[in-house]
């Protein structure tokens, strides 16, 4: 017999049986292939999207000066609008890439975008619907299956 008190449930955690209600069964494996892409995804947006736009719009910047179409700062010459210029391409590149990232992850049966991931709009602004795993696994189908047929033949009785 031990003299000391169990400690308490933290927050998520089920009193009964210990584990968390915010328990999602991606294997570790999983998260070392989903860590990989999504360092992929910002690599790719960087190299591909956000680079190219950046550097675009400063060289547009710049010469929209150069030929007087936009005055420059009496005091820090072009650079205050060339700058804006690189940090909304790039900016504009990260997010016209989001898409691609997208698919990438409903490929791999992740939705990182989806039902339960980030913050809803709408009545009730801020709070999510359900606190659920947003990706299917066979353990979450299988699950779902028991929980499916348990439910039909509860209402068939």
């Amino acid at each position: 017999m031990s003299s000391e008190p169990e400690p308490a449930p933290g927050p998520g955690q089920n009193t009964a049986s210990g584990y968390s209600l915010m328990h999602c069964p991606i294997s570790q494996a999983h998260r070392e292939d989903l860590a990989k892409l999504m360092k992929e995804c910002k690599e790719e947006s960087f190299w591909y999207r956000a680079l190219p736009l950046s550097i675009g719009g400063m060289v547009v910047t710049q010469g929209l000066v150069y030929k007087g179409y936009l005055l420059p700062n009496k005091r820090f010459g072009s650079l205050p609008k060339v700058a804006l210029a690189g940090v909304l391409g790039f900016i504009v590149g990260k997010i016209s890439y989001a898409g691609v990232c997208q698919r990438k992850f409903q490929n791999t049966g992740v939705l990182p975008f989806g039902p339960g991931f980030g913050a809803k709009f709408g009545p009730g602004f801020g709070k999510p619907d359900k606190k659920h795993c947003p990706h299917t696994c066979n353990e979450c189908k299988a699950n779902s299956a028991k929980g499916e047929g348990h439910n039909a033949q509860a209402s068939a009785s």
